[in-house]
């Protein structure tokens, strides 16, 4: 695709995130929630999007059926008032989802398969019914434009035009750093494309090359981001990118599910088939009236 095309993709997509965006009143009151019983917090979250990362890796799903489970996850618990006992159900749910759109259909992972070894306490039953919760409430129609969306165009144009190697600059570690932080909930407050450009710049800054630099910037003025937004998501990328490459730092993969495929415990975790159905799941969406003090209006 020529560089005339790969811009007008760019542009035709920046127009169109507002619409796949969660709401930013619903992340702040998450975010803003103690961990209870009653309420999803922002750990409760992380946690499940990190579950969510395990699994990816363990049934060797794409980067884009994680950040579209993401998008889905986050859009959902941003609208709807879900109970702590069913976010593994709705995490979950919007996997199985998400697979459906991007992988090939010989490589979808049946439900009750998925539910055993993510280790769930809910039945096959218990997923199709908050499937079918999650797509009426998003009119989910297999599309989303998310900050993966603009990663792959933002590193397709600055191979396009760089004269550097193009082997320095790995789409690979890129989509890895991106997953990093969708597993922390303020990024998701992020608009797709300032995300994807701040993961861009800090790569290419690490990589020290003057002309990727230079398209980059190219970019940002192309999509009209504002040096002070783009500096803001860039200096809370940094500290994320440090920790997620620190030795200290757990990253989520398929390792700590791998114990469940040895025969005994397979067998042992049939259990799940006696497990009863989930509650009744209410679907009361976020009172204006619980607002932060002071919080902006979407």
């Amino acid at each position: 695709m020529d560089a005339y095309k790969l811009m007008k993709e760019l542009r035709v997509n920046s127009e169109q995130e507002a619409h796949y965006r969660p709401r930013e009143t619903g992340l702040r009151l998450i975010e803003s929630t103690k961990e209870d019983a009653s309420r999803i917090s922002a750990e409760g979250r992380n946690a499940v999007v990190e579950d969510l990362w395990s699994l990816t890796s363990f049934f060797g799903y794409s980067t884009q059926t994680f950040v579209l489970a993401v998008n889905l996850l986050d859009r959902f618990l941003a609208m709807i008032k879900a109970q702590p006992k069913h976010l593994s159900c709705v995490g979950v749910s919007c996997l199985h989802m998400a697979a459906k759109v991007t992988e090939e259909e010989c490589d979808l992972v049946p439900a009750d398969e998925l539910i055993r070894i993510g280790q769930c306490r809910f039945t096959a039953s218990d997923l199709c019914r908050m499937e079918k919760i999650v797509r009426e409430k998003l009119n989910f129609n297999s599309k989303a434009v998310t900050a993966l969306t603009f990663l792959h165009l933002y590193h397709r144009i600055t191979l396009s035009h760089s004269t550097d190697r193009k082997e320095i600059l790995s789409l690979e570690k890129l989509e890895a750093q991106l997953k990093a932080c969708l597993c922390r909930i303020s990024f998701s407050k992020a608009k797709p494309s300032v995300l994807a450009l701040s993961l861009l710049r800090q790569e290419i800054k690490a990589v020290q090359t003057e002309d990727m630099l230079e398209i980059a910037q190219h970019i940002q003025s192309h999509l009209k981001i504002t040096d002070s937004e783009l500096l803001l998501w860039s200096e809370r990328v940094a500290p994320c990118l440090s920790d997620y490459a620190s030795p200290e730092c757990s990253k989520p993969n398929h390792r700590k599910l791998q114990w469940i495929v040895s025969r005994r415990t397979a067998q042992n975790l049939h259990s799940y088939r006696t497990v009863p159905e989930l509650p009744t799941i209410p679907e009361g969406c976020w009172d204006e009236s619980e607002r932060e003090p002071g919080a902006p209006r979407d």
